[in-house]
C-alpha cells in the first residue's frame, strides 16, 4: 500500500496509533442522544449466508486457521447491534433537509435538530402511513416533517402536531403510536455516527461504548479530506480489498506508482509488484493489529468498521506502533512537527451484495493546498481507484457465494504473506461472525442483479448526490457548459451582424471566429469532463 499516498495526499510520515483503550475512551465531540418514548421495536437479528471467502494459506497453514469449538466459544461471538455506525461526514450533510440511508439493511434518517443543535437519527419510517421521512423536510418551527399527511416530530421522535385531528379533540398525537424510533447518536471526528437500538434501555449506550476514535482527525494541525461512495459489493469484500496491497499495481494500473524497484527483484514486471511481509497481532474479537515487515508501515482493524493506518516506513515516526518510544526518543514538539499521514477507511454493510465507504486522510503536511484545492477535486482519485476494481470484486462476490459457505476453505488459493492481512480478516469473520454479516432487519439472502457497466459503476448516485461539495461543482460545472455554449453561438451572431460594420478585416473575422471556435470547444471539453468525473468513466484494464 505504500503507493496509495502517491495520489491521496501528499507524501508524509505516519503518526501512529494510540493503544485501542486510548482511543476507544477518547471524548466525543457531541453527547449520545435519547432514545425517543416511542414504543419497543424489536429488531429480529437475521444471520443470513454472506458470499464466502477462503482462508488458506501456507503462512499461516490450513490447519491452523480451523480453530476448535471450544477456541471459538472462548472467544466470543461478535454482536454487530452493540456497534456505532457512521452514517455520513457531517460536511456532506444539508442542516436544512432530512438524510436517508441504510445501514444494516436498517433504513434510517438522519436531521438537523435547531432546538438543541444536534443531529438525529430517526426510522426512516413515519408511524402513520409508514411513508419515508428522509422524504420530508424540516418545518418552520425547526421539526421533522412527513410531507405525506403533515406529521410533524421533535428531537425525540415524540409526534408533536397531527393536522387532520381537531384541535379542540382527543390529544392522539400524544399516543405512544404516534412516536417515531429515534436512535442514539453522535457526532465524532466531524462524521455522524448511530447506534442501532432505539430501545430505552440503549439511550446512555455512549456512557459504555464510544465509536473509535482518530485522535489525528481532531488535531488542529492537521487537515483532513473527507469521502463517501456507495459499492456494488458486499462488505466482506469491501474490508478483505482494503486489506490487500497486492492488488494496487495492477487492479490501479496507470493510478498508483509502483511497489518495487526494478534492482529490488529478480523478477521483474512493468507493473511493478513484489513480495509483501505482513505480520498480525493483537487478534480478537474487537479485531487486529497489522505490521508491514521491514518497516513499510502498520494498520488496524477496529471491528466492524474501522479501518486505518499509515503505508509509510515507522522508521520514520515518532513512536512505534504499541507507543514505546524509539531509541532516538523525540519530544513534543518535535513529533508535532513530524511530516505525517493516515489513511481512515469507515466500511459500512448496507445490505447483500452492497455496501459503503467513507474515508477520512488527515495529514500535517501540505496543509495549505486546502486553501486553494477544492474538496471536489480531492474526489476524483480515490473515485477512480474505486472505479477501477469495481467490476472485478462485484463479479468475485458472486463466485464466492457459488462456492458455498461450506467451501470457504476450497475457494482460493492463497499462498504468499501478502495475504496475510486478508486471512486475518477472514479468520475473525469465520470465528466472530460465522462469515455472516449480522443484519439488523430480516433480510433476503440473494445478490442484487448484475447491471450493465454503466449503471454498476456510476458515480452520480453513489457519490455525488452525497457529496456537497461535489455536487456544487456539478452545478457550477453545467452552468459554464452553456454558458460557453450560449458565448459561442453569440459570437457567430455578432459576426455575422457586425460583417462590413466593426469587424471590417480579415484579421478582425479571424479573431471573432477562433473565439467561438474556442467557447463551443471549451464547452465540450467541460462536457467530457462532467461525464467522466460526475457520472461514468469505464475502465478497461487490458489497455493500460
Amino acid at each position: 500500500m505504500n503507493s496509495l499516498s502517491n495520489l491521496l495526499a501528499p507524501r508524509a510520515r505516519p503518526s501512529l496509533p494510540l493503544p485501542l483503550p486510548l482511543r476507544a475512551a477518547a471524548p466525543a465531540t457531541s453527547s449520545a442522544r435519547a432514545a425517543a418514548p416511542a414504543p419497543r421495536r424489536w429488531r429480529q437479528r437475521a444471520r443470513l449466508p454472506s458470499p464466502v471467502s477462503a482462508v488458506a494459506a501456507e503462512a499461516p497453514s490450513a490447519a491452523s486457521l480451523i480453530d476448535g469449538e471450544e477456541k471459538e466459544k472462548e472467544e466470543g461471538q461478535f454482536d454487530w447491534l452493540d456497534q456505532w455506525y457512521p452514517l455520513a461526514p457531517v460536511c456532506d450533510l444539508d442542516p436544512g433537509a432530512p438524510h436517508g440511508k441504510t445501514v444494516l439493511g436498517l433504513r434510517v434518517v438522519a436531521w438537523y435538530d435547531r432546538a438543541v443543535d444536534e443531529w438525529r437519527v430517526f426510522d426512516d419510517a413515519c408511524p402513520h402511513r409508514l411513508a419515508p421521512l428522509s422524504e420530508g423536510r424540516i418545518d418552520d418551527k425547526g421539526r421533522l416533517q412527513c410531507v405525506y399527511h403533515g406529521w410533524c416530530f421533535d428531537g425525540r421522535g415524540a409526534c408533536q402536531f397531527i393536522p387532520q385531528a381537531p384541535a379542540l379533540g382527543p390529544p392522539v398525537h400524544k399516543n405512544s403510536k404516534a412516536c417515531v424510533a429515534s436512535y442514539p447518536s453522535v457526532v465524532q471526528n466531524n462524521i455522524l455516527w448511530f447506534y442501532p437500538r432505539a430501545d430505552e434501555e440503549h439511550r446512555d449506550v455512549l456512557q459504555r461504548k464510544r465509536p473509535p476514535f482518530i485522535p489525528e482527525i481532531d488535531d488542529p494541525s492537521f487537515v483532513t479530506v473527507y469521502g463517501v461512495r456507495d459499492l456494488p459489493y458486499g462488505y466482506d469484500v469491501l474490508v478483505e480489498n482494503l486489506m490487500d496491497p497486492a492488488h494496487v499495481p495492477y487492479a490501479h494500473k496507470g493510478l498508483m506508482g509502483k511497489f518495487c524497484k526494478k534492482e529490488d527483484l529478480v523478477e521483474f514486471d512493468i507493473e511493478g509488484g513484489g513480495p509483501i511481509k505482513m505480520k498480525t497481532k493483537e487478534a480478537n474479537v474487537d479485531g487486529f493489529l497489522t505490521e508491514q515487515q521491514e518497516n513499510r508501515g502498520y494498520f488496524r482493524y477496529v471491528a466492524p468498521c474501522t479501518f486505518y493506518g499509515s503505508p509509510l516506513p515507522r522508521e520514520v515516526a515518532p513512536f512505534a506502533v504499541d507507543d514505546s518510544p524509539l531509541p532516538s526518543e523525540a519530544t513534543e514538539e518535535e513529533k508535532k512537527k513530524k511530516p505525517q499521514f493516515m489513511m481512515v477507511f469507515m466500511c459500512i454493510p448496507v445490505a447483500p451484495g452492497k455496501s459503503r465507504v467513507i474515508w477520512a486522510l488527515p495529514r500535517n503536511v501540505g496543509v495549505w493546498l486546502d486553501k486553494v484545492i477544492p474538496r471536489w477535486y480531492y474526489h476524483m482519485g480515490p473515485n477512480a481507484l474505486f472505479d477501477s476494481d469495481m467490476y472485478l470484486l462485484h463479479v468475485e462476490e458472486r463466485n464466492f457465494a457459488a462456492a458455498g459457505v461450506e467451501n470457504w476453505h476450497k475457494a482460493v488459493y492463497v499462498p504468499t504473506s501478502s495475504d496475510n492481512m486478508v486471512i486475518a480478516f477472514r479468520n475473525w469473520f469465520r470465528k466472530h461472525c460465522k462469515s455472516q454479516v449480522g443484519w439488523a432487519v430480516p433480510t433476503a439472502d440473494q445478490l442484487p442483479v448484475t447491471p450493465t457497466k454503466d449503471k454498476l459503476m456510476e458515480r452520480y448516485w453513489s457519490h455525488v448526490a452525497q457529496c456537497r461539495s461535489c455536487s456544487a461543482a456539478l452545478k457550477a460545472m453545467k452552468a459554464l457548459e452553456v454558458a460557453l455554449q450560449f458565448a459561442s453561438v453569440a459570437v457567430v451572431g455578432f459576426l455575422a451582424v457586425a460583417k462590413g460594420t466593426l469587424v471590417t478585416s480579415v484579421v478582425q473575422r479571424a479573431a471573432v471566429v477562433s473565439l467561438a471556435v474556442l467557447c463551443f470547444g471549451a464547452s465540450r471539453w467541460l462536457a467530457s469532463f462532467i461525464q467522466k468525473n460526475f457520472y461514468f468513466h469505464d475502465y478497461i484494464h487490458a489497455y493500460k
